[in-house]
């Protein structure tokens, strides 16, 4: 938890090592091309709009950190906002300790955001961080599910699967980022906690493991991950639209 006498200082980390296969051939995803800029660009200047955000820490593929850093050079970011770039490491989880590791003294939470929501918007990034500031020690946005869930007994692909169970909807959420921490102990998660399968990209989960509560707060529609051909046709449109109505 916070130390309350302490100044709040908030950086978001953006973990994009990442090549982003399901997209195709091609660059790595948070390279790809959103309305003529960069995936990474849009989230970049995403956590960036948040006036609470006073750094954001690209963690780019292990070879690609000087490109990443041209690529930020080349584009308008918010003057107000520093901004690093690092090299990243094989696994999702060590590109994001390596983000942690490269935040300066004084950094009080921390935001771990994909590059592959470029469109979340600042509403939900505020809510997130001011949820972590008023003490949560770790906040995920999140949004209802709108289809049945089945659990099920893992096949081999293409072939039928038994149905296990059936959840209740109601009870179960889908998560999106940024999620929020205490930088304390996310640091703490990563240092205790090892992961892998789905739990790798979820630091929410890492530090339930440590019994840490997790508390949520409402997502976005928009703040949805590209990681399909589909989903670009998707954020693209989103994005015509809000510069259309200057909502952007």
């Amino acid at each position: 938890m916070y130390d309350e006498t302490r100044p709040h200082r908030t950086a978001a980390v953006i973990p994009a090592a990442g090549r982003g296969t399901r997209l195709g051939p091609g660059a790595p995803k948070a390279l790809r091309s959103l309305g003529g800029v960069p995936m990474l660009i849009h989230a970049v200047r995403a956590m960036a709009r948040s006036r609470a955000v006073s750094l954001v820490v690209v963690v780019a593929p292990p070879d690609g950190a000087a490109e990443v850093k041209n690529l930020l050079d080349e584009h308008a970011l918010p003057e107000r906002t520093d901004f690093l770039v690092v090299p990243g490491g094989e696994t999702r989880q060590e590109s994001v300790r390596a983000g942690l590791d490269a935040l300066p003294d004084g950094i009080t939470s921390v935001l771990i955001h994909d590059a592959a929501r470029p469109l979340v918007p600042v509403d939900t990034v505020d809510a997130v961080v001011e949820a972590v500031r008023g003490g949560a020690p770790a906040v995920v946005p999140a949004m209802p599910l709108a289809d049945t869930v089945k659990e099920v007994e893992p096949g081999a692909p293409g072939e039928p699967e038994p149905v296990v169970a059936t959840p209740e909807r109601a009870r179960l959420r889908a998560v999106q980022t940024p999620q929020g921490f205490d930088l304390a102990t996310l640091v703490r998660a990563h240092e205790r906690i090892a992961v892998n399968g789905e739990g790798a990209t979820d630091d929410a989960g890492m530090v339930e493991k440590l019994g840490v509560p997790v508390v949520l707060v409402p997502g976005h529609e928009e703040a949805f991950k590209v990681t399909r051909p589909l989903d670009l046709v998707l954020a693209d449109a989103v994005l015509a639209r809000r510069r259309a109505t200057d909502v952007y």
